[in-house]
């Protein structure tokens, strides 16, 4: 950030102690937040030449996952204008309209591919002479990324999933204890979604799934967080672990039961010698 101030001269909004966190808008299930009150108590209220934040400027949302009031009780200000805001976080690309000169951004911004749909976000931020923090691309001093998938990223993503292969199996005319389950956005708590899920594995239990669908096989490979994430949610289901050799004998059987196939780097490779 110094970089960037001593580039724009003394009118930079960079460092002026105000942060702003946006409404996100990118997705209508987006609920998440780049900082909890929690965050911005302690931002807030460690005082300023600890922390650099005088300010904090929330724009006000009624789908985050945290009301504006409990942004409110800790000492942030809502409002919709964020032009004050010297630094302005986000989870996801904002609108175009919220880019100002002078300003340093966080958020992942899918810039950094190339990727079409995005680009004109990122000439936007050039043409003001912004400053980008994309989070995807923040390492530490071994190269390595400070910020990535979580477990809770593919938690969310496997409910996702089973929600999404619920609607799938009744288009093609399969009805399954999975149209039960909705959508991570939906839940409240891990541990809403989780029950639902239990609940759809003892409904799996007791009545099996149609026979047009069996086996159902879930392959998963890796063991970093994303795997493992959704791992933790697929035990919730009744199932079978079996391995990848035998997946021939499955598609030869009449089961109508739910199985897990690990499938590690042994499996992807095959000695040419």
């Amino acid at each position: 950030m110094e970089k960037s101030r001593s580039r724009m001269g003394n009118d930079t909004m960079l460092g002026n102690g105000v942060v702003g966190i946006l409404s996100e808008s990118s997705n209508k299930w987006e609920r998440r937040v780049p900082l909890t009150p929690s965050h911005c108590a302690r931002l807030l209220h460690s005082g300023k030449g600890k922390t650099g934040v005088a300010r904090i400027i929330v724009q006000p949302s009624t789908k985050r996952i945290f009301h504006d009031s409990l942004y409110e009780e800790v000492g942030c200000e809502i409002s919709q204008d964020l032009s004050e805001c010297g630094l302005i976080l986000g989870v996801k690309q904002p609108k175009l309209g919220i880019i100002f000169p002078d300003r340093a951004y966080a958020f992942f911004s899918h810039t950094h591919k190339a990727q079409k749909e995005n680009m004109p976000l990122l000439d936007k931020i050039l043409d003001v002479r912004a400053s980008l923090y994309d989070y995807e691309l923040i390492v530490g001093d071994h190269g390595k990324r400070l910020l990535a998938f979580g477990k809770y990223a593919d938690r969310a993503g496997l409910i996702d999933f089973l929600h999404g292969l619920g609607m799938r199996f009744l288009s093609l005319g399969y009805s399954t204890p999975l149209l039960s389950l909705g959508a991570s956005y939906m839940y409240s708590s891990l541990a809403a979604a989780k029950a639902t899920v239990l609940s759809v594995g003892e409904e799996i239990a007791a009545h099996g799934l149609p026979s047009g669908i069996c086996p159902l096989v879930f392959v998963f490979t890796g063991s970093g967080n994303v795997s493992l994430g959704a791992q933790e949610i697929f035990k919730l289901l009744p199932h079978t672990l079996v391995d990848p050799s035998r997946l021939p004998e499955l598609f030869a059987q009449t089961s109508k039961r739910v199985f897990q196939v690990y499938v590690d780097q042994n499996s992807f490779f095959k000695r040419k010698n």
